[in-house]
């Protein structure tokens, strides 16, 4: 009996800890047109940062591997699956991250990026921002 008590104390400390993180996967919603672009897993870099990459894309528009044409520099013309679209978000208190950068594949442009956990750790407010005050969110899902 103590064990299987044990086992379940573990197991809901796990849900409560992945819940006021977001590491994990997320289902990207485009902000204009309400429909999911891609997934995206959130993972710990190696600096202590956290860091996302697309590793699957949902709106197949450009087909199922497009590639970012908009990009300069390594990721031009580079498939826009696998890419690291998020990186350098370090924590700015409860459930958000900031100072952080997140590229726009459709665009080739990247962003002063923050992240906002919502809804109890099941939705992700991502903002992409020029500067400060001048922000495009997008709303995620948790997968």
């Amino acid at each position: 009996m103590r064990l299987i008590v044990g086992l379940l104390l573990l197991w809901l400390t796990g849900i409560a800890q992945a819940q006021s993180s977001p590491v994990g996967r997320w289902k990207t919603i485009d902000d204009a047109t309400g429909k999911p672009k891609s997934l995206v897993e959130i993972y710990h870099a190696q600096d202590g940062t956290l860091a996302g990459r697309v590793v699957e894309i949902l709106d197949l528009k450009n087909g199922p591997n497009p590639l970012c044409t908009e990009c300069e520099g390594p990721n031009q013309d580079k498939p826009i699956r696998g890419m690291v679209i998020l990186w350098g978000l370090r924590p700015k208190g409860a459930g958000q991250w900031s100072q952080g950068r997140v590229l726009d594949p459709e665009n080739g442009k990247d962003y002063k990026a923050k992240l906002e956990l919502q809804g109890g750790g099941r939705r992700l407010a991502m903002s992409g921002c020029l500067i400060g005050f001048l922000c495009r969110t997008q709303i995620w899902l948790r997968e």
